[in-house]
């Protein structure tokens, strides 16, 4: 008689799933000793543990909400169960046929044994393929629904690049990191508009600020986040020796109205903010120095100031100096935000600090090595000319996905 033959696919690391249970098993048969068969399903819900008890709490929940709806559905509060209930519609379908696929599963098992070969030859088709069901489930379709839906996803992005140690040969590698980030939201159907920058003898720039109006931006480029180090042989460089130098970049987001220049929102009051008018410095034409076009913004309650004096006029300045400063609080909201959620967990899951050296471009090796996922890429032509960066991107959503997987597992424990 055969026996059940157990098939283990292990996952990469990066796998969203990977670290509530190392593989995914499908079970293949052809004619199988019922007492094989029995622990199927007791083997498969072993398994997925974890994520079952993450998916029926939240099953329970959309019940109880259910339950609690009045009949009219005037109140503000079932306004608000009707989008939650709405948010849970979707697991709770895939639970319902994960629960019609697991009773078809046992109906299926007694066939298994039946006298009629052809039968027992159309229930091991049919088991073979309900155990795959139940498998996919666990391993993709529960964990993509339990990851809630992003608060940002609508979202554009604001790119800050500062130079930092290295000199001018920082300032070069900071334009060749704009560069970079043009060139990709240019391949994505993003639009980009450099609002501020202020640029080096050698070529260079010591900080620029990029605007990319797309939807998806900033969830796409937020963990760009961090301190990106270059590694490579300065033109100006006669002996040959290699400089070490750095960016930091900060992503911030990016709402439809950031540009306006009320404060009639949570973000920030209009009398919190003094604002002060100056003449601009520097290279820009005859209004510098003559014109009071540059504008300087200080949120007095947390300190961040912002000052703009790219723009030819005050009031576009202004309203210029408005969007960053928006996007500055909105940042703060958001980091406030998942601070104050991983304060209440037993376990804290590790972010990058953006004072953390994040990436390194070492033009000697060709190589991109980004230090928070361990992923490297020995073509360093593809990420600065190429669709390296979409790796990267894609990598580190992947991680970010698993860390959310360990949050809402975490809280059904």
């Amino acid at each position: 008689m055969h026996m059940l033959r157990f098939l283990c696919r292990y996952y990469s690391p990066l796998k969203p799933h990977q670290r509530f249970f190392s593989s995914t098993c499908l079970y293949l048969a052809d004619a199988h000793p019922a007492s094989s068969n029995a622990n199927v399903i007791h083997e498969i819900e072993q398994d997925g543990s974890r994520i079952l008890q993450a998916v029926k709490k939240r099953v329970k929940l959309r019940d109880e909400l259910l339950a609690n709806m009045s009949e009219d559905m005037s109140s503000p509060e079932d306004i608000t169960n009707a989008r939650q209930l709405k948010e849970l519609e979707p697991l709770h379908e895939a639970w319902s046929n994960w629960m019609h696929a697991r009773q078809s599963l046992e109906e299926t098992l007694p066939l298994m044994q039946d006298p009629d070969p052809t039968m027992r030859t159309l229930a091991s088709e049919e088991f073979t393929s309900l155990t795959q069901t139940l498998s996919t489930h666990i391993s993709t379709t529960f964990p993509s629904l339990l990851i809630p839906p992003s608060s940002t996803r609508d979202l554009h992005a604001l790119l800050e690049l500062k130079a930092g140690v290295g000199g001018s040969e920082a300032a070069l590698f900071l334009s060749d990191l704009l560069r970079v980030y043009v060139r990709y939201a240019g391949s994505v159907g993003w639009r980009t508009s450099i609002i501020q920058s202020s640029e080096t003898e050698s070529g260079g720039m010591r900080d620029a600020i990029l605007e990319i109006k797309g939807v998806g931006a900033y969830d796409a480029l937020r963990w760009e986040s961090g301190v990106h180090r270059v590694q490579r042989v300065p033109a100006t460089e006669s002996s040959g020796r290699t400089h070490t130098s750095t960016v930091a970049v900060i992503v911030l987001p990016l709402s439809e109205d950031a540009e306006s220049m009320s404060g009639s929102d949570e973000l920030f009051k209009m009398e919190d903010v003094r604002v002060e008018v100056m003449r601009a410095r520097g290279a820009g034409g005859q209004h510098v120095n003559k014109t009071e076009s540059a504008v300087r913004l200080t949120h007095t309650p947390t300190g961040i100031t912002v000052s703009m004096q790219d723009e030819r006029s005050q009031h576009q300045n202004k309203r210029r100096a408005f969007q960053v400063l928006r996007a500055r609080l909105m940042d703060v909201k958001l980091s406030r935000d998942i601070a104050s959620r991983r304060a209440t967990r037993r376990n804290l899951v590790r972010t990058a600090d953006r004072s953390e050296k994040i990436r390194t471009y070492n033009y000697a090796q060709d190589r991109v090595t980004d230090h928070r996922i361990g992923l490297s890429l020995m073509n360093l032509t593809s990420f600065l000319e190429g669709d390296g960066v979409q790796d990267f991107l894609d990598a580190l959503r992947r991680n970010w996905q698993e860390e959310i997987m360990e949050d809402v597992v975490g809280e059904s424990e």
